[in-house]
């Protein structure tokens, strides 16, 4: 195939391929290559191109942008990049004529067979997508507010790919829009997906002892391509099609109500360390794009696995911007979850910089203002920012709420007051900052770890069939099994596991802070006890929709709309301490079971706290109920005395956790009468909520 000349030289921005009414300019960055060629291909599984223009370094170059227009191409065109330069590892340069690269800008990329990113077989092209051909209908994003907000983290092909005949398109864009009804349904507010950018679904040729069958990339944190959605998530990708349906999606999610959340993974590429595959960055400007070890053949590693992107460098940060940028006005996406954000405050040199440039341009970006940002504050080496993490833009995933509320209800000891000041906020850990309840991501459980019925039915992971001999995943699980390791027919250990989920449910509603649930737990899905499914794209991750715990999901939906009704567990700012209404009762009242205000200095296993509703303590337009919530982590029957209800008022029973369905919870309008005012016995490894009500 001889190059073609094409004297159109094209524009240098925007980055990426333009679709123009005659013809497509396509423009990228390198700095340090000599040579780029852009290669066309017919098809996907071509090899060979049909077309390769190589462009003049003088006229097909501004700075260091090469770009150049191509007349008569059309929406669908497939191509690749090839560069020449200096191979020189020891100076971080990995140029190389042979390898095909990826567009770090493109649209979308072909995604209908197993990717060969060595360069001896079929790799994926950059499709050109047309941006303009979509009709929205008015959609825009939602901006539901972050005091308001409930999060469902899950995986997007996982929610319908095991559904039998109940969904027509499982496992696709096309099958969220057919669970809507259930999400709906539900009363979550916002939907965080885990990464849906490009990446190779088989990148690893690990086996699964018991089966075989070679391991797939799961979860997805291991992007190819920012700016394309995983094509394998169509029904139909022909020409890119994939765009199209997950616009639809985002369309029909927006108009029942819920928001998109995208877990983004700016921290590191597919591309591996030093002995990984060369397919982008590292073949357009390894240098630039990487943090580089002192000796340049090696790439620094904070994100655990291999590379790490050298976010703060300017290229680096204008690409990042670009790409969230894209997904809020292309795409209409509500907000993003940033894996390992800690990462993005590293500086060139792997310090961190509470006030990186990265950071700082992500929180204060115009297109991005009304975005929700959601940094997991940490990353694989050890920095750790949870309540530091820069400006008050920024929302937290809360690892210590996590923690310590996991440990109370387990009974350990000395956990009372770090579980009290989890519920109350973590004040500890965010009003410093400036920071209010809702920056909090409250969770229990996440897709890292054990499900939530499995955090109470093993006390050890179980992933052997992950192919690493059960070496991956953490050991840190804080877990119990109630008494049995994994399936029991025993009714008593299944009683108190059941019990044990609705306990940690009824403490997530009921923190302050923003609440997010893993998919599935509301209906008690299972890994079997593996607590780092990230390679298992089968029954152990996907929701087994034929084994749903309807007494669960019952408990759930009747708790997330106890919540969204009820301002008091919604508040703006923090507790206070102090009577602003005047009616004789602080904002929060902290008690011991024995109703005697809580010595700190003592050991408890049992909290109580009454909340004041007035509208004065709640920051709300109206008055809220007043409320009484009674936990008792020992596994002794306590009884609970407090004092009576406020002044011409009673209390009633809202939730009682040991109670079977529909005792357990009671419906908008309906509650459980309480005779004794002043004490109530509650269950071993129980919650109760009290809710005042007009006499």
């Amino acid at each position: 195939m001889k190059n073609k000349k094409c004297n159109n030289i094209g524009f240098a921005l925007p980055l990426g391929s333009t679709l123009l009414n005659n013809g497509i300019n396509f423009s990228i960055f390198s700095r340090n290559a000599t040579s780029v060629t852009l290669n066309i291909f017919k098809n996907p599984i071509d090899i060979e191109p049909s077309e390769k223009y190589t462009l003049d370094p003088v006229e097909n170059k501004t700075g260091d942008i090469w770009h150049i227009f191509l007349p008569g191409k059309s929406s669908g065109t497939l191509y690749l990049y090839t560069m020449d330069g200096p191979w020189q590892p020891e100076n971080g340069h990995l140029f190389n004529r042979h390898n095909y690269l990826l567009d770090p800008y493109a649209k979308a990329l072909t995604d209908e067979i197993r990717w060969d990113l060595t360069g001896r077989g079929i790799m994926p092209k950059c499709i050109v997508i047309c941006c303009d051909n979509f009709d929205w209908e008015n959609d825009k994003p939602l901006n539901i507010p972050m005091h308001r907000t409930v999060i469902y983290e899950t995986h997007l092909t996982g929610l319908t790919k095991n559904g039998g005949t109940r969904f027509k398109y499982p496992g696709t864009y096309r099958g969220v829009v057919e669970i809507i009804p259930y999400l709906k349904d539900l009363g979550i507010t916002s939907i965080e997906f885990l990464p849906i950018f490009e990446f190779d679904s088989f990148e690893g040729t690990r086996k699964n002892p018991n089966t075989g069958d070679v391991l797939e990339n799961y979860w997805g944190y291991s992007t190819a391509a920012f700016f394309a959605p995983k094509g394998l998530y169509a029904y139909n990708r022909e020409n890119g099609n994939q765009v199209n349906e997950f616009k639809e999606m985002v369309r029909e999610l927006h108009r029942n109500g819920i928001e998109i959340i995208l877990d983004v993974v700016f921290n590191h590429t597919g591309e591996g360390n030093e002995n990984g595959p060369i397919y982008s960055f590292k073949g357009i400007d390894n240098s630039i794009y990487y943090m580089l070890e002192r000796d340049k053949r090696y790439y620094r590693n904070y994100s655990g696995c291999g590379n790490t992107l050298n976010c703060n460098n300017p290229i680096v940060s204008d690409f990042i911007i670009d790409c969230l940028r894209y997904w809020v006005t292309e795409m209409h996406i509500d907000g993003f979850r940033f894996d390992l954000a800690s990462i993005l405050a590293r500086e060139e040199d792997g310090n961190i910089n509470d006030y990186a440039i990265l950071v700082r341009r992500i929180g204060e970006d115009p297109v991005l203002r009304k975005s929700k940002l959601i940094a997991e504050p940490w990353d694989a080496a050890g920095a750790h920012q949870t309540g530091n993490f820069s400006g008050v833009r920024w929302a937290e995933w809360n690892d210590r709420y996590r923690d310590d509320i996991r440990q109370f209800w387990r009974g350990d000891s000395s956990y009372f007051k770090r579980a009290a000041t989890r519920i109350a906020g973590s004040s500890d850990m965010f009003s410093h900052s400036n920071k209010k309840p809702f920056h909090s991501i409250n969770f229990i459980t996440a897709h890292d770890g054990f499900t939530l019925i499995d955090l109470m039915s093993y006390n050890k992971k179980h992933n052997l069939e992950n192919g690493e001999d059960n070496r991956d995943g953490s050991n840190h699980n804080l877990s119990h099994n109630c008494g049995a390791e994994g399936v029991t027919t025993n009714p008593i250990i299944n009683k108190l596991r059941i019990q044990q989920v609705k306990n940690h449910l009824a403490t997530l509603f009921l923190s302050q802070g923003t609440p997010m649930i893993l998919g599935g737990d509301e209906i008690c899905r299972t890994q079997q006890g593996n607590n780092n499914a990230y390679c298992q794209n089968n029954e152990i991750s996907w929701f087994d929709w034929d084994n749903m715990n309807d007494e669960v999901l019952r408990f759930t939906k009747l708790l997330i709309n106890f919540r969204q009704r009820h301002a008091a567990f919604q508040r703006k700012d923090f507790y206070t301490g102090l009577d602003i209404s005047n009616n004789k009762l602080a904002d929060i009242t902290w008690c011991t079971y024995s109703g005697n205000i809580m010595n700190w200095n003592e050991e408890h296993k049992c909290l109580a706290f009454q909340l004041d509703g007035s509208r004065k303590e709640i920051n709300a337009p109206s008055d809220d109920n007043d409320f009484y919530v009674m936990l008792n982590s020992t596994q002794e029957e306590m009884i609970f005395k407090f004092n009576k209800a406020p002044e011409n008022k009673k209390w009633v029973i809202k939730i009682d956790t040991s109670k079977e369905s529909p005792k357990d919870i009671y419906s908008k309008g309906t509650y459980g009468d309480l005779e004794d005012q002043t004490t109530y016995k509650v269950a071993a490894k129980s919650l109760v909520l009290l809710k005042s009500l007009p006499i």
